[in-house]
């Protein structure tokens, strides 16, 4: 294998990693304080058809990311109150923001169909980037840094910062963590405002740097690949990153096999593989957390009412 096409592989899978890694990382808060929200999908479709439209208006990528995550926030919003202020069920409610996050973004791109816009390229001078071998560590957009460094934060966050333990304490034992005065409901909103942004960022990837351009459903079901992400990772943001960039290979093996002149697999399966291994995950979860091998906080996905 050569130096350029190994490079081109690593480019290749940062890029397809770090829009997962991103909405993962907001999922992963949110869950940790016991708030389960499928809407991932729609909230970042929101973010990338929000971040593309204020691009294209003000020329600013960076501005349209920021538009991106605020989009984001407003969206998991709307499934705070229906959840956390209205009880309704989460699963439902959170299918229900995919659905409604489909449709919006539709609504809402279709005039800037087939209008393209500016990058958000590399933050570091061209000259870094001319080598091949330092390509791979200065060639990238702004948000591959940036979901290194969230995943350090979020790592310090939880396991170093009190805001962080009373997160955990929320999403482990809400009653008791009630009964000692913790505010549950403030803290678990804005655990999914936090996830609904990060969800909005990582949307804005596809539309601000992978295709910098507006299409339907542009994400093409990668969020629901970010939600199997956090199970795989047994909620912890570094396996998080790790599964990160595992799916970001498997995603790119297709136009990886085709580089390398590999055709013994057809190429519909290897389009498939990030797919497959995404309901995979999934069934070790529905087979239950000791066959997955995992530790799900223990009110994940349970309602909370205040008692007095």
């Amino acid at each position: 294998m050569s130096t350029a096409l190994l490079v081109a592989i690593l480019m290749t899978v940062a890029a397809a990693a770090t829009p997962l890694l991103i909405a993962a990382l907001g999922e992963l808060v949110a869950e940790k304080s016991g708030v389960l929200n499928l809407g991932v999908e729609g909230m970042m479709l929101i973010g990338a058809v929000t971040g593309f439209a204020v691009a294209v208006t003000t020329g600013i990528p960076a501005l349209g990311a920021v538009a991106a995550m605020a989009a984001g926030a407003v969206a998991a919003a709307i499934f705070a109150v229906l959840t956390l202020g209205l009880m309704a069920n989460q699963v439902a409610t959170g299918l229900a923001l995919t659905i409604f996050g489909t449709g919006v973004s539709a609504l809402i791109g279709a005039p800037f169909v087939g209008i393209t816009t500016t990058t958000l390229g590399p933050i570091f001078p061209a000259s870094l980037a001319s080598d091949p071998v330092w390509r791979v560590v200065f060639g990238h957009s702004p948000l591959v840094y940036l979901g290194l460094i969230l995943t350090f934060a979020v790592w310090w966050f939880l396991k170093h910062t009190r805001a962080g333990l009373i997160l955990r304490a929320v999403g482990e034992s809400d009653e008791a963590a009630h009964s000692i005065g913790y505010p549950v409901l403030t803290v678990r909103t804005l655990a999914v405002l936090f996830g609904g942004a990060m969800a909005g960022l990582g949307g804005s990837y596809y539309s601000l740097v992978l295709t910098p351009m507006w299409a339907e459903r542009l994400t093409a079901g990668r969020g629901w690949i970010a939600i199997a992400l956090v199970v795989f990772a047994s909620w912890r943001p570094g396996r998080l990153l790790v599964g990160a960039y595992l799916f970001g290979l498997v995603l790119t093996m297709e136009l990886q096999a085709k580089a390398a002149g590999f055709n013994f697999l057809a190429p519909e399966f290897l389009s498939a593989l990030p797919y497959l291994a995404t309901i995979l995950v999934l069934a070790l979860i529905s087979a239950g957390r000791r066959s997955a091998r995992t530790v799900a906080p223990a009110c994940l996905g349970r309602p909370f009412r205040a008692s007095a």
